[in-house]
């Protein structure tokens, strides 16, 4: 039993911890135990701190035996993408210029998970500033995909999903910025939510580069758990407003009964790798197997504006990440430093502009989904390229940019919207696919009611990558 301890789900271990015939003990030291065995082939894991964890599973299994857990989370092996403070253990966002960069606290929802008793094995590694869509920095190295450790497992949570998947821990708090969630728990077959924005709070974090765009968020092995996670760090602070709205958003009513579903297939003339297509549609047509009206058509957003900006918003955020920390600068990479220029040649003006489209775009998919109430399209546009390149440059026979695997992620967070990365069938090759559904400000309880359904359809939890 020892042996398969670290496969086991969250939910499950919260079981067995309730009944008595468990200890978060060997559920930690089985963790450690395949990190040991597995970290050196994908490098996930870029921090750990056994001896802490192991001391607080013991009194994680008192408490239990005593009857008195904490929360939910107790007992549970998790991980901290190193975009996200930790209170003992550095944040160094994989830049030399962060390299002993201790804040000395925890981000907000790291801290929720701590005081619920939740088990912090490690950091895990990211690009760069944490703004790239794969995953690899000059303090820590390459993070290999558990499928193919030659590929990349995506980013900028790309560490975060390859502990997940290579059972380092049944659970990852993670960032989307962009995408950085979803497309990396598509290219390694997990579920991953990018909640509504401020469902999780923010407080104590590095300067964001995108806005109010980065969201936290769940990546899990399967819906139950990543829902686990969300229920046990969601809920307003008084120190981002915009909590309160996202809890008031997810208290109001939902639609009851066959849900109305748009599946759009391809956003503009982006291309798409004709294997995700495939997979995609045959995921579109399961949710029509559960009842749900699904057609087919076009996002009736205009999103070539956003798609125009992106790179310019995150260049001003680097720009004044910079102005803030001087010392930083001088010690980032050549791109990142030509990138902060960049950022300082946009006038105020332009980034205004930006702004009020961010504004019109979060009214248009207001009104949206007033007519439709979840949209599915994939999740990202290209399967796992070489663990080194920071994108794929063609997809489809098309030259892409790099930005190209990603056109259909970063809208979302633009819109502050939910969306719910799912597996989907695999490739031919055996590499993961996943599909996204996105909902309704606020509608992340419902997204995961729909994952979960979907799920029951078409398991994938026990599919393992031979490492």
């Amino acid at each position: 039993m020892s042996e398969t301890l670290w496969q086991l789900p969250a939910s499950e271990l919260q079981r067995r911890y309730r009944e008595g015939c468990l200890s978060p003990v060997a559920v930690t030291q089985a963790v450690l135990a395949r990190m040991d065995a597995v970290n050196p082939r994908i490098n996930a894991v870029v921090a750990r701190r056994d001896d802490a964890v192991l001391a607080e599973a013991k009194a994680s299994a008192r408490r239990h035996a005593e009857g008195r857990p904490l929360s939910l989370l107790d007992g549970v092996p998790l991980t901290v993408k190193d975009s996200l403070y930790s209170a003992d253990l550095p944040t160094t966002c994989g830049t030399a210029a962060l390299r002993e960069h201790d804040p000395g606290h925890d981000e907000l929802a790291a801290g929720r998970a701590r005081a619920g008793g939740a088990l912090i094995v490690g950091k895990t590694n990211v690009p760069e500033f944490a703004n790239d869509g794969y995953t690899a920095n000059p303090l820590f190295g390459v993070t290999g995909n558990p499928w193919a450790p030659d590929l990349t497992p995506g980013g900028s949570s790309g560490g975060a999903v390859a502990a997940v998947a290579a059972g380092m821990g049944p659970l990852a708090i993670a960032q989307d910025g962009g995408g950085s969630i979803r497309r990396p728990a598509s290219h390694t077959g997990l579920v991953g939510l990018k909640p509504s924005l401020s469902a999780w709070p923010r407080e104590h974090q590095l300067p964001g580069l995108l806005l109010d765009f980065d969201c936290i968020g769940p990546v899990a092995r399967t819906v139950a758990d990543a829902r686990l996670l969300f229920q046990a760090l969601r809920g307003p602070s008084w120190v981002d407003r915009s909590s309160m709205a996202a809890a008031w958003a997810a208290a109001q009513p939902r639609r009851t009964g066959p849900l109305r579903v748009l599946y759009v297939e391809r956003l503009n003339a982006n291309p798409l790798d004709p294997q995700i297509a495939l997979s995609c549609l045959h995921a579109a047509q399961q949710l029509a197997r559960l009842g749900h009206r699904v057609e087919p058509g076009e996002l009736p957003l205009d999103l070539r504006f956003m798609m125009e900006a992106w790179p310019q918003i995150g260049q001003v955020g680097l720009a004044a990440m910079f102005d803030q920390h001087p010392d930083w600068e001088a010690q980032a990479s050549p791109k990142y430093r030509e990138a902060a220029e960049a950022g300082r040649r946009v006038s105020g003006a332009r980034l205004w502009q930006i702004m009020e489209a961010v504004r019109r775009l979060r009214r248009e998919s207001a009104a949206l989904f007033e007519r439709v109430d979840l949209i599915v399209m994939p999740a990202a546009a290209a399967l796992p390229w070489a663990a080194h390149d920071a994108y794929p440059t063609v997809i489809d026979g098309q030259p892409v940019g790099p930005r190209g695997h990603a056109a259909y992620t970063g809208w979302v967070n633009a819109a502050g919207l939910p969306g719910l990365a799912l597996p989907a069938a695999p490739s031919r090759e055996g590499l993961p696919i996943g599909i996204q559904i996105i909902g309704p400000y606020g509608s992340d309880d419902a997204l995961l009611d729909l994952g979960e359904a979907y799920e029951a359809q078409a398991p994938w939890a026990v599919r393992w990558p031979a490492l």
